[in-house]
């Protein structure tokens, strides 16, 4: 007689401590990023410290800074952290306050690429390949070697200043067509270079990175990558490939986690934002050269795409089955049900966004009254407001 097959162990509560890499977080609830634009002169503030606090008290096991540019050309804004010495003493009070509140504090990393707004920077933006960057309207430069070993290098340095400053973790962007997303992308990597061609050569780039990262990090930090599954572009970086990216990344000994996105900031903004397209409102905040051209096409950059619970939970499994590495969903994760889900889905964290945006306490409010449904409904009108702080538009404001 044959024993019988133990049955599996139960998925983890979401409300139970997690831990990836050295790092243990009291839940499983992460704080995605979603650009502030609270710092001022790439410096933080009490703003932005406040922020990540809100988020912290609310019961989020993670909060995380979004976002920390490796290299003063890789902004998407003027005002944007880029990792300096300046910056440290301003990064130290945040990570103290965060941790103040018992939740840990993660920075997310990363270089723009073509994404980068020349017009705000002052600085001219690279890419894999000479192009338009059909928001700034101006060029993107192609990337040299000797830029890309200097952007390499300077991921570890932002790692070591990150621990320095006492965050648990770091999240490599490697999403959203910037810098080592474009370079993977075929429709934006037209190099004929080691960097250019199959899939090995356009992965280089990113592999590359999360060497420099994890030799930086050693065992003293989480290691987190935001990857792209679908660019939602004709031609460009689909799931096939991220399911073999993701596997080299797990052979490499690199990231600790995977984070799974969509979209393209510079092709397609609206493809990980399911729900409204608010065309008009960016319109209104955009300068006057560029408005007229947003009011009159803007439905085409801006696509809508209907919103739906847990909406990259589909594409996600393909690389929950292709990898052990422990994984986050993200997208429409807004109630305890979803929550749930992911957990037996053998997902290991769930991130939530814009429903945090609308209640910075709605983990707790989740933790304590299983029924409670998030108040936001995804018409996209906070996507607007990065252009002067981050926030729900659906919350009044304090008179000042």
């Amino acid at each position: 007689m044959t024993a019988a097959t133990p049955a599996p162990p139960p998925p983890p509560d979401v409300f139970s401590p997690g831990r990836i890499g050295p790092t243990t977080l009291r839940n499983r609830t992460i704080k995605s990023a979603t650009y502030e634009n609270m710092a001022r002169r790439g410096l933080v503030t009490d703003a932005l410290i406040d922020f990540h606090v809100a988020h912290a008290a609310g019961g989020v096991g993670m909060t995380t800074l979004a976002y920390c540019a490796v290299a003063p050309e890789g902004r998407t804004d003027g005002h944007q952290i880029v990792w300096r010495p300046e910056a440290l003493p301003g990064l130290r009070r945040l990570t103290d306050a965060v941790h103040a509140e018992g939740a840990a504090v993660s920075a997310q990393i990363g270089h723009s690429g073509p994404v980068g707004d020349a017009t705000r920077t002052g600085l001219p933006a690279l890419g894999p390949s000479r192009r338009l960057n059909p928001v700034s309207m101006r060029a993107v430069r192609a990337a040299t070697r000797e830029d890309l070993d200097r952007i390499v290098t300077a991921h570890g340095a932002a790692v070591r200043m990150a621990i320095e400053t006492g965050f648990d973790a770091v999240k490599v962007h490697l999403g959203h067509n910037y810098l080592a997303s474009a370079f993977l992308s075929p429709r934006l990597n037209r190099r004929t270079d080691e960097f250019g061609g199959d899939l090995q050569n356009r992965a280089r780039l990113a592999r590359r990175i999360m060497h420099a990262v994890r030799d930086a990090a050693g065992d003293r930090i989480a290691v987190l990558a935001k990857l792209n599954m679908d660019d939602g572009v004709p031609g460009g970086f689909w799931l096939d490939e991220a399911v073999v990216l993701a596997r080299w990344l797990e052979h490499d000994g690199t990231v600790d986690a995977l984070e799974m996105t969509v979209g393209s900031s510079l092709l397609n903004p609206m493809y990980l934002f399911r729900g409204g397209a608010p065309v008009r409102e960016f319109a209104a905040v955009m300068p006057r050269p560029i408005r007229t051209g947003v009011r009159l096409v803007g439905a085409r950059f801006l696509r809508e795409y209907p919103y739906r619970d847990a909406y990259l939970l589909d594409d996600a499994r393909q690389i929950r089955a292709a990898v052990d590495l422990p994984m986050v969903l993200l997208g429409g994760i807004t109630d305890r049900a979803g929550m749930d889900t992911a957990m037996r889905e053998g997902f290991g964290f769930v991130a939530m966004a814009r429903a945090l945006l609308r209640q910075p306490d709605l983990v707790n409010r989740i933790a304590a009254d299983a029924g409670t449904r998030s108040l936001c409904n995804h018409s996209n009108k906070c996507m607007v407001t990065i252009f002067r702080g981050s926030r729900c538009v659906l919350v009044p404001q304090p008179e000042v």
